[in-house]
This record gives C-alpha cells, structure tokens and sequence, in this order.
C-alpha cells in the first residue's frame, strides 16, 4: 500500500501557502510507518495572518452582511461536495489517522451531515420580544460572536472539523481552525473543498501547525473573540488560562473515563457484544470511549469469558485491508505511552487476561499496534481505572449492587460518557439520572447524532456542542429597547 508523498498548503485569507519559516512535517502512514504526505509546520506568524484575516473578514468583509439563506447555501454546498470526495477523504482519512475504513467512510458521510444540519439551522436563529411597559417594545437579537479560533485533536479529524466550523459558520463568525499537527490531511483537503465551495477570503482559515506556536497564539490572541477546544484536560486547562487574557468566551470539550454497567439482567449477548465496541471501536482513540466495564458479580466470570471468546474476531491490520475492524494507534509515542499504562496495570496488580502487546507477524512489524487487551478484577483506585489511556485497554470491575454501581462510575474527576446495559427500563432511567455525565446510553453505545448536545460534566469540559447548543456557544445575545412614546421623559 505505499503512496505516493504529497505536500500539502494551509489556507489563510482564501489562499493556500506554505508556512512563512518554510517548515514542514513528514506525515506518514501509522499501519507501516510509510512516508505519507508533507504538511506545513505553521508558527505564530502565520497564525498572526490567518486570524488578521479572520478578524477582516468580520468586521469589514461582505461575510456579516451575507443573508442566513446564504450562509446556509454555502454549508449545503460543502456537504455535497464533501460527499462527491467521500472516497478520497475516506481513504485519507485511514492512511492518516489509521481507523478502519469502515468508521472513516460513516464520519466522512457524518461530516457532512453536519454541514448540512447547520446549514438547515442557519435561518432558524430567533430571538424574543415583549412590550410591557406600554409604550415601549423590547426585543432581544442573537448575533454571531466574531473570529473563533477552534483547535481540534487527532483521532476524528474530518468529523471535528465539521463539528466546529459549521455551527460557527452558521451563526456568521469567522473561524481559524487548527487540526492536530499528526493528522492535518482531511482538514487541509477540506479547504480545498471550502474555497471551492466560493466563500469570502478569510472566512475560513485552516493552519496546520503544533500547539506550541501556532496553537498559543489563537488562544492568546486579543483578535480572537472566542476558542473551541477539542483535547486532553490538561491542555484544555493552559487553553482556558490563555484565553483570560482578554476574556474570550470558552468551550472545552476534553477527556473521559467512562463507565460502562452491565446488570445481570441485562440482554446478555447484546451487551458483551455493545462492551466491545465500546472499548475498541476506534483502537479506543474515543473520549467517549467505554473504558470502564462494571459487570454485576452474578454475572461477571461468564461475561469475561464470552468477551475472551469473541476478541478474537476483532481483526487488526491497516485500516484499507479488507475486513479489518482495528488498526494501529496514531503514532509510535502514543503506542508507548499506552503500553506504559498496561505496564502500570500489570504492576498494580490488575489481572491481564488478554492482549498487553504488539501482535505478531510482518504486516505488523512497522506499525503502531497494540493488541485489544482486558483487564479483570481491577480496582477503581488504579491508574488505569482513573487515567485516560485513550486506546484499546480495557477495566472490568466487579460490583454486587445498583448503588455500588453509580458510586464506582461517578468516582472519576471526569464526567463525559456513561452506558447502562439493562431490560429494567425503571432501572435503566434510574441509573442514568444518578450518573454524573453528558452523554448516556442505554442499551447500546457510541451513536451520536448532530441534532443532539455533546459534552461532559466536570473536568471532561465546559458547554456543549452538536444541535441547537452548538450554534449558540457561537451567538452573543443582544438586548435593544424602543421607545414608543413620543412625549419628552421630563426627568429634570
């Protein structure tokens, strides 16, 4: 499967250009290690340009004169031309990132969903009136924010670029938006769609750079009137302190440890099979991942051992290879640090029964693989029952009652994702309003849909995403009062 080597261009002020120091990155494929691409290693220099552009492109630019119907035009027209390139982004998006084909192909169709969800939404943007006291109307309008910078991670590259610019394109604002400097490929082939989709320069800008640098300058920069972060707590935390600097309004959506409850009354085969993918989906490169299995004690050897029996239908290999359900994790650092939390795992006590290293064979010999690995009997006070290991580690801890069960799962310092697994429905909505995250689930886990909010409790972030919170986190909201008395107030 070797490519071809491509370099890419970023796209600031409705023109692609290469980084102003001439840096650049060597991109490669995480299934084999195989130079991919180049791409543009931005700094704050051409951060600085990107967002004078933005900033332009607002306050004197045909952009906040343009109709709703027309902006909504133009997000309809990005999603149908992400669906003409669906094939090409796809395919990209796994030698990038190194997801199966099969989950790029439904987030590239998802992103476009989103374009168009948004695009629909944009001419639903209301506000209020009232006319107490008499003589006078008041009413309130709903206006866009300005210049938004939006920082996106690795793991869903296409999809959080659709997540973030089309909300904020519907409301009127400008955006910067800076992908992850490991996979900048769907987000940079996005612009090419974008410019020819026929937006005003400087509506959109997309910079490929790190966050030191590039990053620091959109989250420090005076211009910018408000940053959306997608990424690890820790660097949502230096992202709100950046941003104080002149108050910018804030939205972090950041990591999870989510739990995942099986009771013994559960559907039984569905829910071994809904753990699964909970955990593996996406080599466990999910925030949302379900990385904490609570399994009832009644039933707990028996769903270890069907999980055991069926883990080895997960077939790795690169993400393109016919059949493959997982592939490697995105880079060979991020393999070690996973590792080093199996190491932990394994030194803490819990008890490895399956996977814990690289797989065998030559196909895998230059990838960033990992084995889906499980951990039984596992202690809610271990690292890997607290941290955020962010790839295909699974922690199965026992529990003997429902209210074990909601103490184990909302003693975490995040509260992003949790599942119920259950055929009480009583039960089922009972749990769910105890459990101290976002998004829930019962009876199955991972779908999402863009008509509804996303986002966590805690420290997995603040405000939401995705349906009508997620076009205004990018709207500020305006009071205007009217006199309909023509008599002089006579105050003095």
């Amino acid at each position: 499967m070797k490519t071809q080597v491509k370099t890419y261009e970023m796209f600031i002020n409705g023109k692609f250009v290469q980084a102003k120091n001439g840096g650049m990155r060597e991109i490669v494929d995480p299934a084999n290690g195989e130079p991919l691409a180049l791409a543009p290693e931005a700094g704050r220099a051409d951060m600085k340009l990107a967002i004078l552009a933005a900033r332009a492109a607002f306050d004197k630019g045909p952009w906040r004169k343009t109709t709703a119907q027309d902006r909504g035009k133009f997000l309809f027209k990005i999603g149908d031309l992400i669906r003409a390139n669906a094939k090409a982004l796809a395919e990209l998006e796994v030698r990038n990132m190194g997801k199966p084909l099969v989950e790029a192909e439904y987030d590239v169709a998802d992103a476009a969903n989103c374009f168009e969800f948004y695009g629909g939404l944009a001419t639903k943007i209301h506000g209020e009136t009232m006319s107490v006291p008499a003589n006078s109307m008041s009413f309130v309008l709903r206006e866009p924010i300005g210049v938004c910078g939006q920082i996106i991670p690795w793991n869903y590259p296409l999809l959080m670029s659709a997540w973030k610019l089309a909300p904020a394109l519907a409301a009127g604002c400008t955006a910067i938006l800076k992908p992850s400097e490991l996979t900048p490929l769907t987000a940079l082939a996005l612009a090419r769609l974008i410019h020819e989709a026929g937006l005003p320069p400087g509506v959109v800008n997309i910079v490929a750079g790190p966050g030191a640098g590039a990053g620091e300058e959109l989250a420090e920069s005076p211009l910018v009137d408000k940053v959306a972060f997608t990424g690890g707590t820790l660097t949502g935390r230096k992202i709100a302190i950046a941003a104080a600097g002149n108050l910018k309004k804030v939205t972090l959506e950041l990591g999870g440890k989510n739990p995942n409850i099986v009771f013994a009354d559960a559907d039984f085969e569905a829910a071994v099979d809904g753990a699964l993918f909970a955990a593996f989906a996406n080599q466990g490169e999910v925030c949302s991942a379900g990385s904490r299995l609570l399994i009832e004690k009644s039933i707990h050897k028996k769903f270890v051992d069907t999980m055991l029996k069926k883990i080895s239908r997960i077939k790795l290999g690169h993400g393109l290879s016919a059949g493959v359900k997982m592939g490697p994790l995105v880079s060979a650092a991020h393999r070690d640090k996973v590792e080093g939390y199996i190491k932990a795992g394994i030194r803490e006590g819990a008890k490895l029964v399956c996977g814990g290293g690289r797989p065998k064979g030559a196909e895998f010999a230059r990838g960033f693989f990992v084995e889906p690995t499980i951990f039984d009997d596992v202690k809610p006070t271990m690292r890997i029952a607290r941290e955020e290991i962010f790839g295909p580690v699974l922690s199965v801890i026992p529990f003997k009652n429902e209210a074990e069960a909601i103490h184990i799962a909302n003693d975490s310092e995040y509260g992003l994702a949790a599942g119920v697994w259950t055929l009480n429905v009583n039960k089922g909505i009972r749990v769910l309003k105890e459990l101290r995250a976002g998004i829930t689930w019962l009876n199955t886990y991972h779908p999402t849909f863009n008509e509804m909010p996303w986002g966590g409790y805690k420290q997995s972030g603040n405000g939401r995403e995705l349906g009508l919170y997620g076009i205004q986190s990018y709207l500020e909201t305006k009071q205007v009062n009217i006199n309909l008395d023509e008599t002089p107030l006579a105050w003095y």
